[in-house]
């Protein structure tokens, strides 16, 4: 089915900035399992897997239209140096897809592409309620435990 080049551009940008989430919690899962801090090392896998997940449901989408996947770009990749850093660095990732994933939404509406906004509808969902609020937590608890008390917490 021939699909509105505008929706395809659109889920392209997303698509550079799950695979920058999906690469960045893969090197910051394998970094955590390397330090010995075992529940981020599982957490943070389970992300990856997520993140692969949602890479997959907008290729297949982007197929479907008729469009080309570009695996190429990734937007907004910063590997971190400590858990605290790599956090917050997979914040920003979240809170960037959020903001594409509301504008590529909003998009969709305008051009009545309402398979398209419902499946981005629940990749909105799972990116806001379950990873950006996961790692809002973490460095919540970094602030009031301290950051030895926390990182003591995962082993």
């Amino acid at each position: 089915m021939k699909g509105n080049q505008n929706i395809i551009n659109a889920l392209n940008g997303l698509l550079a900035y799950e695979l920058a989430a999906m690469d960045q919690y893969f090197i910051h899962s394998q970094m955590y399992q390397d330090w010995g801090l075992n529940k981020l090392y599982e957490r943070i896998a389970h992300e990856f897997e997520d993140e692969k997940g949602h890479a997959t449901k907008l290729i297949e989408r982007m197929l479907f239209l008729e469009g080309t996947p570009d695996m190429t770009n990734r937007e907004g990749f910063q590997v971190g140096n400590d858990v605290p850093a790599m956090l917050e660095s997979d914040l920003r990732v979240e809170y960037a897809v959020t903001d594409k994933l509301k504008q590529t939404i909003a998009l969709c509406e305008v051009e009545k592409d309402f398979v398209t906004r419902d499946m981005l509808m629940v990749l909105l969902d799972d990116t806001e309620m379950d990873h950006a609020y996961w790692l809002e937590q973490q460095l919540g608890l970094i602030k009031r435990l301290g950051l030895q008390n926390y990182l003591q917490s995962q082993l």
